[in-house]
Formats: C-alpha cells, sequence, structure tokens
C-alpha cells in the first residue's frame, strides 16, 4: 500500500528529537541555536522567529550539502551545533530534521506543533 503524508511525519518523528515550545524558547534565548524556517516564502512574509534563516523543505538537502551551488553557509557549518527547525504545525520541519540526521547532521530538533504551538504559548515572532 502506498504511504501518505502523515505515514513519512510519523516515521520522521519515530528518530528525531522534537523540542516542546518551551523548551525552544529558553534554548533559542539562550543562544547558539541555528534556527531554520522551512515553509514557503509565502508563509515567511507573515512573521518568523528572530534570528531564524529561510530554507524551504524543497531544498533543504541541497542547502546543507556544501558541495552544491544551492548550499546555505550557516546551515553548512552548523553540522555540529544545535539546529532547530520548524514549520507551521511541525510535520515539514520532522521530516526535514529526519533528512539532516541522515546528512550527518549531530543536534538537529523539530518545533513539536510548529509556529502553531509557538504563538499559543504567546512567544512573538519578528
Amino acid at each position: 500500500m502506498a504511504k501518505q503524508f502523515g505515514c513519512f511525519i510519523k516515521e520522521a518523528r519515530t528518530h528525531i528529537d522534537e523540542w516542546d515550545a518551551e523548551t525552544a524558547h529558553e534554548r533559542v534565548q539562550t543562544g547558539g541555536v541555528l534556527v531554520v524556517d522551512v515553509r514557503e516564502a509565502d508563509e515567511c512574509a507573515t512573521g518568523r522567529i528572530a534570528g531564524a534563516i529561510h530554507v524551504p523543505r524543497g531544498i533543504i538537502e541541497a542547502a546543507a550539502d556544501p558541495g552544491t551551488h544551492y548550499r546555505h553557509p550557516l546551515l553548512c557549518e552548523a553540522r555540529r551545533q544545535p539546529v532547530l527547525l520548524y514549520c507551521q504545525s511541525g510535520g515539514r520541519s520532522a521530516l526535514a530534521a529526519w533528512v539532516l540526521q541522515q546528512m550527518g547532521f549531530e543536534d538537529v530538533h523539530s518545533l513539536a506543533g510548529g509556529l502553531e504551538c509557538w504563538k499559543a504559548e504567546g512567544y512573538g515572532l519578528e
């Protein structure tokens, strides 16, 4: 039977670490975490977590690979530092976190519930 989108997300979540909004906020405030918004450009226009870089889910593999001309220098250099990925609801960021782990990133996290939970906890966007 063919897999559906939700199946991929469920599987990814068995392999990754998710931070709830409170933990993510504390870690981001402490510093040293690369925050990556994996939403599409039109979604980012509505606001983002302060200091986040934008790397859409559709190009995360290329942006994380220093051997491509699509590479994002900050992401490529973050293989050993904490990386927090987020999207609107947490599905795409879970998939992106799993991919980055498979690419050798050592400390990758997805924001559980995405920006929906971030905003519900009262944390702001820029």
